[in-house]
C-alpha cells in the first residue's frame, strides 16, 4: 500500500507579496525551502489562515534569508500581503518508506525568519 503523507511544513509564514501579473507559483525563501526538504518546482499546498483558501502550485526559490513568501498569478486574488499561511509539502510513500519518514516543520517569526525546525519521526510516536 502507498500513503499520501505530509513530508514538510512551513508553519504560519507571513505573505510578503501577491503578484497577479506573474504567470504562477509561490516564491519561498530558499533557506526555508531547504529547511523542510522542498525542491524547486515541487508541488505545495498553501492554506490561508484568514479565509481558509487553499491553493496548490509549485514552489520556486526566492533569495536566501529574504523572508519572501509571494503568491504569484491567480492566487493573488485569495492571498494578500500580511496573511498568515501554512505551506505543506507532501509525498506518496510505501509502508517501508514511512518507517523512516521524518516530517520537517519550520516555525517562523513575523518576518519569516526561522525560529526552529523540528523533525517529527512518524512511526516512533505511532508505535508507542
Amino acid at each position: 500500500m502507498q500513503r499520501y503523507m505530509c513530508k514538510g511544513k512551513i508553519h504560519r509564514a507571513t505573505v510578503t507579496e501577491a503578484d497577479l501579473n506573474y504567470p504562477g507559483s509561490i516564491t519561498i525563501d530558499k533557506e526555508l525551502m531547504k529547511a523542510v526538504n522542498l525542491l524547486p518546482y515541487e508541488i505545495v499546498q498553501i492554506t490561508n489562515l484568514r479565509n481558509a483558501a487553499r491553493w496548490k502550485t509549485y514552489a520556486i526559490p526566492g533569495e536566501a534569508h529574504s523572508g519572501v513568501i509571494c503568491l504569484n498569478g491567480p492566487p493573488a486574488h485569495l492571498f494578500t500581503k500580511g496573511d498568515l499561511v501554512i505551506i505543506l509539502s507532501t509525498g506518496i510513500f510505501t509502508e517501508e518508506e514511512i518507517k523512516n519518514l521524518r516530517t520537517k516543520v519550520a516555525y517562523v517569526d513575523g518576518q519569516n525568519k526561522m525560529i526552529k525546525v523540528e523533525e517529527n519521526p512518524l512511526m516512533e510516536s505511532w508505535e508507542d
